[in-house]
């Protein structure tokens, strides 16, 4: 998995770094209450990619990012003759989604969706870095051994781009609660969404955040309705135990007048 996206992001920041582009890579990070969520990856490159790679939309050969889970939209053409492609995948636990993340590889390092409760409070943690020393770090040692060397880094170093150039990269992430400005180094939008860019000076973009859940947030009638349903049940298991009770008596005292009608007779 890591592979394959290191491969898919290598093609095309490699492509729009020989046409003088840029390729915008976004992932978001969406964390329900209850700690499940979604992942979702969008890549988009315009027209002149198109153009320096003629075959790009066939070079994608994305199977093996589906047997790992990831739902793929695309590759769609965009307004501009570009094209686009989102790969998204469920998690069901902090777990699954730190594995998800950490498969990104470059920029995304040290990925971590932490999780905890502690009596009645839930915290959500997000963290990590963004980081990336050049296009090398795309290419791993079967790529290289593939190919005989990194990608087209003949035609990149004639060209002098860099991957500041050619990248945008966005992490996005929306948790649950109440976001914790003392540990975390992003501000909210409107919506409440945590945005981290890629610097274009090769530095890292420290990934951190917070958010605590209070009881029932959310869902503030559940406890209530928790509340009754088990006195309801209480009741009701009285109820029957009366109920119960109250037959066999019943019982008890017919066979026994009927036992003695007959000795009587």
């Amino acid at each position: 998995m890591d592979r394959v996206i290191r491969r898919l992001v290598a093609l095309l920041a490699c492509a729009v770094a020989l046409t003088a582009c840029q390729v915008d890579v976004t992932v978001d990070v969406v964390v329900d209450p209850d700690g499940t969520g979604l992942i979702t990856v969008v890549v988009v490159a315009d027209d002149e990619v198109l153009t320096a790679v003629p075959t790009l939309v066939d070079d994608l050969i994305l199977d093996d990012v589906q047997e790992a889970g990831w739902a793929i939209d695309g590759p769609n053409p965009t307004d501009d003759g570009g094209l686009t492609i989102q790969m998204s995948h469920e998690f069901r636990s902090q777990g699954e989604a730190t594995n998800l993340l950490q498969s990104l590889g470059p920029p995304f390092a040290q990925m971590e969706l932490g999780r905890g409760t502690n009596g009645e409070v839930t915290t959500n943690q997000l963290s990590g870095r963004l980081v990336l020393s050049g296009f090398d770090a795309f290419a791993d040692e079967d790529l290289v051994s593939a190919v005989g060397g990194q990608p087209f880094a003949n035609q990149i170093d004639a060209s002098g781009a860099t991957t500041a150039d050619s990248l945008n990269v966005t992490l996005r992430a929306l948790l649950p609660g109440v976001i914790d400005e003392a540990t975390t180094n992003a501000e909210p939008d409107e919506g409440g969404v945590l945005s981290w860019v890629l610097p274009p000076d090769g530095s890292p973009a420290v990934v951190l955040a917070q958010s605590t859940q209070q009881p029932g947030e959310g869902q503030r009638w559940a406890r209530p309705l928790s509340v009754a349903a088990l006195i309801a049940l209480v009741l009701w298991l009285a109820f029957m135990t009366l109920f119960i009770g109250y037959v066999a008596v019943a019982r008890f005292r017919r066979a026994r007048a009927y036992k003695h009608r007959h000795l009587g007779s």
